[in-house]
């Protein structure tokens, strides 16, 4: 199993959850986030006043899936996040060792897609 974690602009956020649903993500995980860095940033005048505008709001999207669906995820992800500008964001892949449903009492499942909860009484 794998961890998708995508950086992406906030208005390119509904055309990426539209995507991934066309590939068969059922599941995401959204953060509203603060990205610093990337570039020097852009200078802005206000009222005479010059300032460095150097973060930006961005949104983190997390999605877990299975190792064949990685490529097409990924896919999905830089076609609709993509706006022709620097700083659009990254996406990082991790492994995952293992998902533990708290529902479930701590039970391990063995995919994320196994939604059957364990009949097995937790004491």
């Amino acid at each position: 199993m794998k961890c998708i974690d995508a950086i992406i602009k906030p208005f390119k956020l509904d055309d990426v959850k539209e995507r991934v649903r066309q590939v068969g993500v059922k599941a995401i995980t959204l953060s509203k986030i603060t990205d610093c860095g990337g570039t020097d940033g852009r200078l802005r005048i206000y009222r005479g006043s010059s300032y460095v505008i150097d973060c930006a709001p961005m949104m983190r999207v997390q999605i877990m899936v299975e190792e064949d669906m990685v490529g097409p995820v990924v896919d999905a992800i830089m076609a609709s996040a993509d706006t022709g500008e620097i700083d659009n964001g990254n996406i990082s892949i991790y492994p995952v060792a293992e998902t533990i449903r708290i529902r479930a009492g701590g039970l391990p499942y063995q995919t994320i897609g196994d939604r059957q909860r364990d009949q097995t009484k937790v004491a």
